[in-house]
């Protein structure tokens, strides 16, 4: 970056001392937090993956930043909040990005990434590879049970993209992607237009996991969970023949309702007309006009301040009680919203604003990649106060942390702050992430 000369600037003063600041500081930099994400991305391997299954039509004579760079670049740039490619216009010069990325020299330019990100369909199966990949090994042992959550959302549309539609319910032109986790693992972080079921392709995407997921683990439990907008009668027939366990919503109808309608009666008396919430649960069997045989359903009474609120799951789990599937099996589902919302305000999945689809593919599926880092930090905090915090969090308390940097041809040192809030729980992801 060009130097040029700074003046002294002056503030006002405190009693009889003045105040006075200069740009003179050296080499600092407000990320030095990336060299904890730098050290979980050399323990994955997860950039090299990625950069393995993308394919590089440069002429590797005339190459300067390789493929694996540009990757890292970007992921470890969006684990520290800059979710622009034209940031990378003064980011590039930022040292602590800089030996993230394996180098000691000025980084990729906002034009080279762009040029980089202009990917297609083939590239996007293949980093869904990487993130099962990272899912398994992620698994020292056979797990019992999985528990694969479905759910859309909506990614808001203000220029002129490729297949942007207008949506009815969201009032405006969006994407609808769709995402898969296992807990807090993401397996699916999948783009499509609004002119569509919101259930679109999840039979295909649930299918290819099952396949991949049995074959890693054959006596494993696999459980089908999502909203009523997962609710089609062809993907439950294909649950029930293929042995895949599901607990999904399902709209209320008037024969739903009137199925736990002694109970809702029930529920207002007991909670005196909703001066306090009461909820009844009860279990029978329904089968709608396109199902071929009849399921269990569990109706949920419930009456609160605001009326009656009757709500209806169906599965094919027999084991348990009612009230215990849905509290605590169904219910539990509402986790996954958080990792949802994590991925939007946090990860910036929603920054879709490439004119091109597969671009805009590319970026969901980078913010999905910087979660996986994430993941492998927060694996690294167990036992501490840090243990489950939100992806905001880790990066302010532990990403985003200011460093003096010195660099000669034999050393290169960050000075982080004494007083800094955090400097126990840093010390110690350090020891552990850092082999000895």
């Amino acid at each position: 970056m060009t130097e040029c000369y700074q003046p002294e600037l002056s503030f006002s003063s405190i009693g009889r001392r003045k105040i006075t600041a200069d740009f003179t500081g050296g080499d600092l930099t407000s990320n030095a937090g990336l060299l904890l994400l730098r050290e979980c991305d050399r323990r994955l391997g997860l950039a090299r993956s990625v950069a393995d299954a993308v394919h590089d039509p440069r002429d590797p004579a005339r190459v300067e930043y390789s493929t694996e760079q540009l990757v890292r670049q970007r992921l470890l740039a969006i684990a520290a909040g800059f979710e622009d490619l034209n940031d990378h216009d003064q980011l590039r010069f930022d040292s602590a990005l800089q030996t993230g990325c394996q180098r000691l020299k000025t980084l990729a330019s906002t034009a080279t990434l762009c040029r980089f990100e202009q990917q297609n369909r083939s590239v996007a199966f293949d980093l869904h590879k990487v993130l099962f990949d990272q899912f398994v090994a992620r698994h020292k042992k056979p797990p019992k049970r999985l528990i694969l959550d479905f759910d859309a959302t909506d990614i808001l549309v203000h220029g002129e993209q490729e297949q942007r539609f207008f949506h009815g319910y969201y009032d405006s032109y969006c994407f609808m992607p769709l995402y898969v986790f296992c807990g807090r693992h993401l397996l699916v972080s999948y783009l499509r237009h609004c002119r569509q079921d919101a259930a679109k392709h999840s039979w295909a995407i649930l299918a290819l996991l099952v396949k991949a997921l049995r074959q890693q683990w054959p006596e494993v439990e696999i459980l089908f969970r999502g909203d009523s907008g997962f609710c089609r009668h062809r993907m439950l027939d294909w649950c029930d023949r293929n042995g895949v366990k599901y607990i999904v919503g399902i709209a209320r109808n008037s024969r739903l309702e009137s199925a736990i309608s002694g109970y809702l009666e029930l529920a207002k008396r007991w909670s005196h007309n909703g001066a306090f919430k009461i909820s009844l649960f009860r279990s029978f069997q329904y089968a709608a006009g396109t199902w071929k045989h009849k399921r269990r359903v569990i109706g949920k009474a419930e009456y609160a301040q605001g009326g009656p609120n009757p709500r209806f799951i169906t599965t094919n789990l027999e084991e348990e009680d009612a009230e215990k599937l849905y509290r605590e099996v169904y219910c539990a589902r509402g986790d996954m919203e958080n990792r949802i919302k994590d991925q939007q305000m946090d990860l910036f999945a929603d920054r879709t604003s490439c004119h091109r689809w597969w671009p805009n593919q590319w970026r969901l599926l980078l913010s999905a990649l910087a979660w996986v880092l994430f993941e492998h930090l927060r694996d690294q905090l167990e036992n501490t106060q840090l243990a489950r915090a939100s992806v905001a969090t880790l990066r302010n308390r532990l990403i985003k942390a200011a460093a003096v940097v010195i660099k000669n041809t034999r050393r290169l040192r960050f000075l982080l702050p004494t007083g800094m809030p955090d400097r126990e729980i840093f010390c110690v992801l350090a020891s552990r992430l850092v082999p000895t």
